[in-house]
C-alpha cells in the first residue's frame, strides 16, 4: 500500500477487518469515487454516499469519520492502483519491455477506472488541497527512485538520453489523457476504450510513439507487419 506521510490514519484500511467490513468499505469507496467524479468535494454528500452503498449514514461513519476521510481514502486507492505499475520497472530489465509493460497497465487503468483519472486530475488542477502531502513525499520518492533505474538504462547504453522525470510525465499525459479527455476522444473518433480494438490501437501507437523517441526500438522485430 501507498504510505500517506502526513494524512489521518483513518484513510488508511485498517487491520483485522472482517469480511463484511471489508466489503461494506469497498461498497463505500466505490460510492464516493462515483459521487466525488460527477460532483466535486464540495458538491458531495455523505447521505448520498451512503445511499448509493446501500447502507445508513450512522453506519457509514463507523468506517470512516467524515467526509473528508472518504474522499482522502478514495484519492489514496486510486493513487495505491496507479503507482502500482510505476513499482515495476526493474534496473536488471530491458528498457523497450519494462516501459511498454508500464504503458499497457496505464492504458489499462485508464480503461478501467476512467472516473478516478478524471476525479485525481480535478483534485491536481484545484492545487491538490487533500492530497499535495502524498505527492510531495511518497510520489515524489517513488518517482525520483524510478529516475535512477532509467538513468541506469542511459548509462548502460541501452537507450537515448532523455530525462526521466520528462518521460514519466509523458507517459502519465498521453495515457491518463484517454480516460480524461474521452468524451473528446469519442467525439472525434467515435470509439473509446470501452473498445477493446480501439484499446489495442492507442496502446501501440502511443507506445511506439515514446519508446522510438527514447530510442527504442518498438514493435519488437517479430510482432510488426508488413
Amino acid at each position: 500500500m501507498v504510505e500517506l506521510s502526513g494524512q489521518p490514519q483513518d484513510i488508511l484500511k485498517p487491520a483485522g477487518l472482517s469480511r463484511i467490513q471489508e466489503k461494506n468499505r469497498s461498497l463505500i469507496l466505490e460510492a464516493a469515487l462515483g459521487e466525488f467524479s460527477k460532483k466535486g468535494f464540495s458538491g458531495a454528500t455523505v447521505e448520498k454516499i451512503a445511499a448509493d452503498a446501500g447502507m445508513s449514514k450512522s453506519n457509514l461513519l463507523y468506517y470512516f469519520s467524515s467526509k473528508e476521510a472518504i474522499y482522502n481514502a478514495t484519492l489514496a486507492h486510486i493513487l495505491e492502483v496507479w503507482l502500482a505499475p510505476l513499482k515495476t520497472l526493474k534496473p536488471d530489465g530491458e528498457p523497450a519491455q519494462e516501459l511498454a509493460a508500464y504503458i499497457r497497465q496505464k492504458i489499462e487503468i485508464s480503461a478501467r477506472f476512467p472516473e478516478a483519472s478524471r476525479l485525481f486530475a480535478n483534485e491536481v488542477i484545484q492545487g491538490a488541497p487533500q492530497i499535495l502531502p502524498i505527492l510531495q513525499t511518497d510520489l515524489k520518492r517513488l518517482v525520483g527512485e524510478k529516475c535512477k533505474v532509467i538513468e541506469s538504462w542511459i548509462a548502460a547504453g541501452k537507450m537515448r538520453r532523455v530525462d526521466p522525470v520528462h518521460l514519466i510525465f509523458t507517459i502519465w499525459a498521453t495515457t491518463q489523457h484517454y480516460a480524461d479527455f474521452s468524451v473528446q476522444i469519442m467525439a472525434l473518433t467515435g470509439r473509446d476504450l470501452s473498445d477493446p480494438a480501439f484499446q489495442a490501437e492507442t496502446e501501440l501507437a502511443v507506445t511506439s510513439l515514446i519508446l522510438n523517441g527514447a530510442g527504442l526500438d518498438w514493435p519488437p522485430v517479430e510482432d510488426r507487419t508488413e
